[in-house]
C-alpha cells in the first residue's frame, strides 16, 4: 500500500546539491595539491575541511533520495528523518574539523614552519571563486531545508576560510609574517563552530518533535477556537516531520449544531491558509467523549 507522500524542501535542491558537491570535490583535490606544494597549514585546515564536506554534502544527497521512496505501511512518513540526521551528521563532521584546526592553529602558532606564499595565494583564490559560486546557488534553499542548510553553511565556511588563506597568503607575501596562516586557520575554526552548534539545535528539537520554530501554537489554538462550530480543543500538538513539512493534531469539541464536514473543511483551510501547515489531523468529539477522556486521565 502506497500512503500520501509530498515533496520535501530539501528535494526540491536536489540538482543544486549535486553541483556544489561536484564543485567542492574539485576544490578539495586543488588544495591537497596547494598544501602539499606550499606547506601551508590554513590550505590543509580548508582542504580538510572540504573533505568533510564533501563526504556531508554525498550524504545530504543520498538522504534526499531516500526521502523520496513513497511512504508504506510499515513506515507511514517514509524516510524524511533521514534529512534531519544527516544535518546532525554533518554537524558533528564540522565540529571535529573546527576542533582539529583550533588545535593545530595554536600549535603553529608556536612553532611556525615556512610556507609558500605564492602558491597559497593561487589555490586559495580557486577555492573562493569555487565556493563562492556553491553559495549563490543554495541561497535560496537554506532558508527552506535544515539538510540544505547544513550543506550551506559547510560551502559557506569553506568561502570565509578560503578568504582567510587568500588573506593570509598576502600577508605573508608582504610582510613575511609567517604565523598569519596558522592565525587564519584558527578563524577558520571559529568561523565553523558556533553556526554548527545552531545547526545541530534545530536538529535535535525536529528528532525531539518540539513545536517548529515557526509555529506559534497559541495562535493555532486561538484560530481553531475562533472557526465556527468549534467549542473547544485540547490535545493540541505541532511538530516537524523534516524541514518545510510540519504537523498539526488536535482533539477538537464540536458545538451542538455543528456538522463535522463543514468544520474539518473550514480546519484544514485554516491551517494551510494561516500558517502554511498542509498535514493536519482533528479528532472531532462530543462533550460527552471529552468528559470522558478527562475522568479517563486525571
Amino acid at each position: 500500500m502506497t500512503l500520501h507522500h509530498p515533496r520535501s524542501a530539501a528535494a526540491r535542491h536536489r540538482g543544486r546539491l549535486a553541483i556544489v558537491l561536484a564543485v567542492t570535490s574539485g576544490i578539495l583535490v586543488a588544495e591537497v595539491v596547494g598544501a602539499v606544494v606550499s606547506g601551508s597549514l590554513a590550505l590543509v585546515a580548508d582542504a580538510g575541511h572540504m573533505f568533510t564536506d564533501a563526504a556531508g554534502i554525498g550524504l545530504s544527497l543520498l538522504a534526499i533520495w531516500f526521502g523520496g521512496r513513497p511512504a508504506t505501511s510499515d513506515r507511514t512518513f517514509g524516510y524524511y528523518r533521514l534529512e534531519i540526521l544527516a544535518a546532525v551528521v554533518n554537524a558533528v563532521l564540522l565540529f571535529g574539523v573546527g576542533g582539529f584546526v583550533l588545535v593545530e592553529g595554536i600549535r603553529r602558532i608556536v612553532s611556525p614552519l615556512h610556507v609558500g606564499s605564492g602558491l597559497m595565494l593561487a589555490f586559495g583564490l580557486v577555492a573562493l571563486a569555487g565556493n563562492s559560486f556553491s553559495v549563490w546557488l543554495l541561497r535560496t534553499g537554506q532558508g527552506e531545508s535544515l539538510n540544505i542548510r547544513g550543506a550551506f553553511l559547510e560551502v559557506l565556511s569553506d568561502m570565509l576560510g578560503a578568504l582567510a588563506v587568500v588573506v593570509s597568503a598576502v600577508v605573508i607575501s608582504l610582510t613575511g609574517f609567517v604565523r598569519a596562516d596558522p592565525i587564519a586557520s584558527i578563524l577558520i575554526g571559529l568561523l565553523i563552530l558556533p553556526r554548527t552548534w545552531r545547526l545541530i539545535r534545530e536538529a535535535v528539537d525536529v528528532l525531539l518533535e518540539a513545536t517548529p520554530r515557526n509555529v506559534d501554537l497559541g495562535e493555532v489554538r486561538r484560530h481553531i477556537l475562533e472557526t465556527p462550530g468549534v467549542a473547544d480543543v485540547h490535545d493540541l500538538h505541532a511538530w516537524t516531520i523534516t524541514s518545510g513539512l510540519n504537523v498539526v493534531s488536535a482533539h477538537v469539541v464540536l458545538g451542538e449544531r455543528a456538522k463535522p464536514p463543514a468544520v474539518l473543511d473550514r480546519l484544514f483551510d485554516c491551517l494551510s491558509d494561516d500558517f502554511d501547515i498542509e498535514h493536519s489531523t482533528f479528532q472531532l468529539e462530543s462533550r460527552d467523549r471529552l468528559r470522558v477522556e478527562e475522568a479517563s486521565h486525571p
